[in-house]
């Protein structure tokens, strides 16, 4: 199992990093991506009904505070006149995209659940959002290649997830017990991202990164 081939940088050389009862977790030797081992991948619809237990509630001042955790950062980045933004894998409670209309800007939704809008993805935006949803992609090489041809020149793109922390600690690691979560990220991870396509990165809080793309 071991050479599994990486689903975010391709690179051939993975070795197991922790092993549960449930699941393998390998680790990428260049980017430092765990994965979850691609038998032990949910199905689509597995997926969505999983999903559909979150209670996303778009009343809820605790998760809008969450969510300020992202937004504050980023719209202090913006900085003044109104961008377009697009909140990518907004799930079935849009509330950052409504908190970044709120501050004055144009946001578009997609997610393949819940606002599976392929127009969306035939436009370029000044920033996109992405909290609580790159632990969830199967192949983020392909997330990482459409973030960079849809964001415009000095574009940023806002991405809120849990750092995974050392071998002995994941093992009772609460956030990998999520069946959704297969892809997890470290700072080294985010530093190969940015160094191997030319990307600015900040990391505003422990659970927030934030990228430029060059001018």
């Amino acid at each position: 199992m071991p050479n599994a081939v990486c689903p975010l940088c391709h690179h051939t050389q993975t070795e197991i990093f922790s092993q549960d009862p449930q699941r393998l977790y390998l680790q990428c030797q260049r980017c430092q991506l765990v994965f979850v081992a691609r038998q032990h991948l949910l199905t689509a619809e597995q997926e969505r009904q999983h999903y559909l237990l979150h209670n996303n509630d778009l009343q809820d001042p605790g998760y809008r505070q969450f969510l300020s955790k992202l937004a504050d950062p980023l719209l202090a980045m913006l900085g003044e006149g109104v961008k377009q933004g697009l909140d990518f894998g907004c799930g079935p409670g849009p509330l950052l995209a409504q908190m970044l209309t709120e501050a004055g800007h144009q946001m578009q939704l997609w997610d393949p659940f819940f606002a599976n809008n392929p127009a969306v993805l035939e436009q370029q935006y000044d920033f996109i959002s992405c909290t609580e949803a790159i632990e969830h992609f199967i192949n983020p090489a392909t997330e990482w290649q459409l973030w960079l041809q849809l964001l415009r020149p000095a574009g940023m793109l806002a991405i809120m997830t849990k750092c995974y922390p050392d071998a002995a600690t994941f093992s009772n690691w609460h956030y990998k017990r999520d069946p959704t979560h297969i892809s997890f990220f470290s700072k080294q991870t985010f530093h190969w991202l940015a160094q191997h396509y030319n990307l600015q990165l900040a990391f505003p809080t422990n659970d927030v990164v934030i990228f430029r793309k060059a001018g």
